[in-house]
């Protein structure tokens, strides 16, 4: 049971940084330095965690943590894809730079 107790701790504290990573996106309208890789691993993470608990039969009350953790990275990686898609229609078509002729 501690040990329930513990992970169910540890997702709510991860869980806890989650709404400001999404708020600083949403007030930035940037994605800067964001990687959509990292939070695919973490929801992955998450799913894998899901899966344990499923397979052992114990601890099922954890999932709805597991469960709420993936709605708020999955609301910031939409964010990451929706202002990356925004910003990019937004930037002017920049010519290629030019590469000097070799003599």
């Amino acid at each position: 049971m501690l040990a329930h107790l513990l992970e169910f701790m540890m997702l709510i504290l991860f869980g806890v940084s989650w709404p400001f990573a999404i708020a600083k996106t949403y007030r930035a309208k940037r994605v800067d330095g964001k990687s959509p890789l990292f939070e695919i691993i973490v929801i992955a993470g998450y799913l894998c965690g899901i899966g344990s608990h499923f397979a052992s039969g114990q601890g099922m009350w954890v999932v709805g943590v597991y469960v709420l953790d993936i709605l708020l990275v999955s609301t910031d990686l939409s964010l990451y894809f929706y202002y990356s898609f925004k910003n990019r229609r937004r930037a002017p078509d920049a010519a290629p730079p030019k590469v000097e002729d070799a003599p």
